[in-house]
């Protein structure tokens, strides 16, 4: 979704900015001077960089555009062009630099929603696997809330609050990553955290389950039968067939917490009659 949604909007920006005229250096000619080059002449020498995909010649030509000519509307447009070639490049910090010094300089320009975007996929871009630390990860998540915030009906808001979810999935995948080791090395304290952060705060994703029914696990290895009966009450109430809940509900069984079912379909029928009802806490 994302190569469909960037190739539209380099589409736009060629079509709104780019101008006529053939590049001022040929194959074979020394570069020369940007001041002896019109504005003009010098942000379509970017553009045709940007199209023959030559980012790093892109971003040199507009950046010798806005120093050369500081108080041209060219400029203004080479900036933001200059923070796409990083973009394009990954050269994501570079790129999160320049837009965030345009949008110091110019806050109310027409395409500054697109400029916030950019910015927010400079981070996410960087988000790292569940393996690294996911300081990232949460800069990319603020960046995202702030286009959704700043600009709730702009185009780009969309694509921000799927990317938010996913990013939100990832941290989640973290902290359950973090509590399976700390219970393999039995620091049941230290696991039961983690898993109970996934529940409070990322109750959408789809680590919830699995989140749930570890801490029934665990419960049940401390010796807290009733807390493990109303965390697989949660699940139960919430994930009804789901895999994770017949894993608790056989884990119940084989402590004698709750009656063996013949089938999962039966235990489940079992916890909608209101097995479990008096045990769930209201906090979905």
């Amino acid at each position: 979704m994302i190569d469909v949604l960037l190739s539209r909007l380099a589409a736009l920006f060629l079509v709104m900015f780019a101008l006529a005229g053939c590049s001022i250096f040929g194959p074979d000619e020394k570069p020369i001077d940007p001041a002896t080059v019109p504005a003009d002449q010098l942000y379509s020498q970017g553009v045709d960089k940007l199209n023959a995909k030559d980012y790093e010649a892109a971003v040199k030509t507009f950046s010798s555009l806005e120093q050369t000519y500081p108080y041209s509307s060219y400029a203004i447009k080479a900036q933001m062009m200059q923070g796409y070639g990083e973009y394009l490049r990954n050269h994501y910090s570079d790129s999160i630099a320049v837009l965030d010094r345009f949008i110091q300089l110019h806050p109310v320009h027409r395409d500054i929603a697109y400029v916030y975007y950019l910015r927010a996929l400079d981070y996410y871009e960087q988000i790292a696997d569940i393996a690294r630390d996911q300081k990232g990860t949460a800069d990319a998540m603020s960046a995202l809330q702030e286009v959704t915030t700043r600009f709730p009906d702009s185009p780009y808001a969309r694509d921000a609050r799927l990317k938010i979810d996913l990013a939100r999935d990832h941290l989640a995948g973290k902290e359950m990553e973090i509590g399976r080791y700390y219970e393999r090395q039995h620091l049941y304290t230290a696991a039961i955290g983690r898993f109970q952060r996934v529940v409070d705060d990322f109750q959408t994703t789809n680590h919830v389950p699995e989140a749930l029914q570890r801490l029934t696990e665990i419960y049940l290895l401390l010796g807290l039968p009733e807390e493990a009966r109303k965390t697989a009450a949660v699940l139960g109430h919430n994930y009804p067939g789901n895999e994770w809940y017949k894993s608790s509900y056989d884990q119940l069984v084989s402590v004698g917490e709750v009656k063996a079912a013949p089938d999962l379909q039966k235990a489940a029928a079992v916890q909608e009659q209101g097995f479990f009802s008096h045990l769930v806490p209201d906090i979905f």
